[in-house]
């Protein structure tokens, strides 16, 4: 806000000065205006001036209005870290996330890059071959646009395929990676983040990888927020993965340059409140900054239960140096995932969700939020993991748990499920199966997470005869938005696009940004200001 002397006046021209609530709430909403806070001499109440003139004579006559002070436009641009936007190439602080089994398709990711945003596509659950001719399509569609990328997510289940992702992503030049689902660091990982380490003419490091990492703990996030291990590097440097360079100028960057805090999600999340989250985060990352002397920024961004213009507005106003949105974009006509289960996704409420085990970290009881309202997955998934924790082996299954398990949720035997699971990792991992042999209790947790796995394929092919077995990865953020555009263009799907998805939220939450702004300064604009409402919206030029 600038601040004016008491002489300063203002002089209506095409727009009458505002002071009713009607008129406070369209002048609020301009933000690509200027706006003055003017008083009315009369009572002294204040109000806003739009356009007009100011006067700086010594002197307001009766014609004119004193200036308290002016707020500069307000694009969505301004919101969110600048230096985001000059480190990945991006018009707007905004990153639609990594939505799992390619739901954050490559139509998805390429919209947003063309839009000046982020896009990550979501790579955990798919083939090699899958994510090799995916990325390799990136380069040939976007040519030298860089602002995309690609997740990594952890896998304890199997660390194997997590190192060959990680081969794929190097030798493809991926140059943004966001890691997900991480509790302590892995080589992997580190790699990825080391790799290409170099310094330029002046002897400042350059990065070669920007990797993101997705935390929702303070003691997740400070392993990212520091540098690699030592230990960590001199191992890969001694199998060849780092080269002597790059281990030198790993200790000194850290792992990470940008860490999302993870709140209220779908998927993996730990249900933290976002408010409690993300300033606890900010605050470790402002002692290691210290405590390590970076010279570039460190940023920490927001996600989880951002679903509406507020819910975004809010996430800047704790810091945020940009928000990630993802389970509003499993809507967007560019999302891979089945019309069945959008139009499930698009009844649910802030209410309809609920935690189920997570397929990747079954064994360790790990969870992820999943629409509970159309389906039963998480009812019935839990029931597989309290037998699996009841029982050493399939075959000591109680006869009427194994009939149920079997009628109601496998529609198939258990050994007919375990050859399937069987095919599955002869493909992609067989020491699985030699060890399913040697521990009946690993063979349990395969046949089990074949189902948790399938649960969510068949929700994304559309397999209707398997709607209530449907694994939709949601949070709260799913219910904000249904409410937010009900009966706007925006709750007709063919309008679902995710640009406009995302320009809308930004939009909106530059709006919400001004009204904050407005009535901290004491203007009463009312709070009906904040509501806006979706609508078709073109990209201006910068």
């Amino acid at each position: 806000m600038v601040t004016r002397p008491a002489t300063v006046g203002w002089r209506p021209g095409e727009h009458r000065p505002a002071f009713s609530p009607a008129d406070l709430v369209v002048s609020a909403q301009r933000i690509r205006e200027p706006v003055h806070i003017i008083s009315r001499t009369s009572d002294g109440a204040l109000g806003i001036g739009r356009g007009g003139a100011l006067t700086t004579d010594g002197h307001v006559n009766g014609s004119e209005f004193p200036v308290v002070g002016t707020l500069p436009v307000l694009p969505p641009e301004s919101l969110g870290d600048p230096t985001f936007c000059h480190a990945h190439g991006t018009r707007f602080a905004y990153i639609a996330g990594e939505m799992a089994g390619g739901i954050a398709s490559a139509r998805l990711v390429e919209a947003m890059a063309r839009a000046g945003m982020l896009g990550f596509f979501g790579a955990a659950g798919l083939d090699l071959d899958t994510i090799d001719r995916t990325v390799a399509g990136f380069a040939r569609r976007l040519g030298g646009v860089t602002n995309w990328g690609v997740n990594l997510i952890h896998n304890p289940a199997n660390p194997r395929h997590e190192e060959h992702v990680v081969d794929l992503l190097l030798r493809h030049g991926v140059s943004r990676i966001s890691a997900s689902a991480y509790l302590t660091l892995t080589p992997a990982v580190v790699r990825c983040a080391a790799s290409g380490l170099r310094t330029d003419p002046s002897g400042r490091i350059v990065r070669s990888v920007h990797l993101f990492a997705k935390v929702s703990r303070p003691e997740v996030a400070e392993q990212f927020l520091r540098p690699a291990p030592a230990a960590m590097v001199n191992a890969l440097v001694a199998q060849g993965r780092l080269t002597e360079t790059e281990a030198v100028l790993a200790v000194r960057v850290p792992v990470a340059e940008d860490v999302t805090v993870e709140a209220d999600s779908g998927g993996h999340t730990d249900n933290r409140p976002l408010t409690t989250a993300l300033p606890a985060i900010r605050a470790r990352r402002d002692a290691l900054v210290e405590q390590f002397g970076y010279l570039d920024p460190v940023r920490v961004g927001a996600a989880g239960g951002l679903g509406n213009p507020v819910g975004i507005a809010a996430a800047y106003a704790l810091g945020a140096a940009y928000v990630l949105t993802g389970s509003v974009n499993q809507m967007a006509v560019e999302a891979d995932q089945s019309e069945d289960a959008k139009a499930l996704l698009a009844q649910a409420e802030e209410t309809d969700v609920v935690m189920a085990p997570s397929a990747d970290a079954f064994e360790l009881g790990i969870k992820v939020q999943v629409l509970r309202r159309g389906t039963m997955f998480a009812a019935r998934a839990n029931r597989l993991y309290e037998a699996y924790r009841s029982y050493p082996s399939l075959e000591s299954i109680p006869e009427e748990v194994r009939n149920r398990l079997e009628r109601e949720i496998f529609r198939m035997s258990l050994e007919q499920a375990w050859e399937l699971t069987r095919q599955f990792w002869q493909d992609r991992d067989p020491a699985q199966i030699q060890r399913a042999h040697a521990e009946p209790k690993h063979r349990m947790a395969l046949v089990f997470r074949w189902y948790l796995g399938m649960s969510s394929r068949w929700a994304i092919t559309g397999e209707t005869e398997r709607r209530a077995d449907y694994q939709l990865w949601c949070g709260p953020a799913a219910g904000a938005f249904n409410r937010w555009t009900s009966g706007s263009f925006l709750a007709d799907p063919a309008n679902r696009t995710v640009t406009q998805i995302a320009r809308n939220l930004l939009e909106g939450a530059a709006v919400a940004t001004r009204v904050h702004q407005l009535r901290a300064f004491g203007v009463p604009v009312p709070t009906s200001a904040y509501g806006f409402a979706p609508r078709p919206l073109c990209w201006e030029a910068p």
